[in-house]
């Protein structure tokens, strides 16, 4: 009935190629198209920030889901304990003034806060808006 010589092959038989020796080196792939990873704090960097007279808030990730929000380079006459103590009252959140070598007294909120502090910042009328730079958005 049927033959097997003569039906076709499924796949033809592809002849296998030698492996890479010392005068063809292994071909890897080129990064040209691959782009640099995210970095929120690049339009930070290159210049003093601290003497620009902006309001830096950022975010730090603790661990898993937890966060702390930041603010930096506010004015150093301000009291720190009474924004902090309506801050924390505003946001049901706690958070604490650290020292910063570089920045002086630093707030320091739990959660990501950054945009109610900024809508607080500009409420009191602590700053203006153009004073102000929200980082990782």
């Amino acid at each position: 009935p049927h033959s097997q010589a003569s039906s076709p092959l499924l796949f033809p038989l592809q002849p296998i190629p030698p492996p890479p020796t010392a005068a063809t080196p292994p071909q890897f792939m080129s990064l040209s198209g691959v782009a640099a990873p995210f970095d929120p704090f690049a339009d930070a960097a290159g210049d003093d920030v601290a003497t620009k007279g902006l309001i830096h808030i950022r975010i730090r990730k603790r661990n898993g889901r937890k966060s702390i929000t930041s603010v930096e380079g506010l004015n150093r006459d301000l009291d720190f304990a009474r924004i902090l103590k309506a801050l924390k009252k505003e946001f049901c959140c706690n958070g604490s003034v650290v020292k910063d070598e570089e920045w002086g007294q630093v707030i320091q909120l739990q959660g990501d806060q950054r945009a109610n502090v900024k809508d607080f910042l500009m409420s009191e009328a602590l700053a203006t808006k153009d004073k102000i730079k929200v980082h990782g958005t």
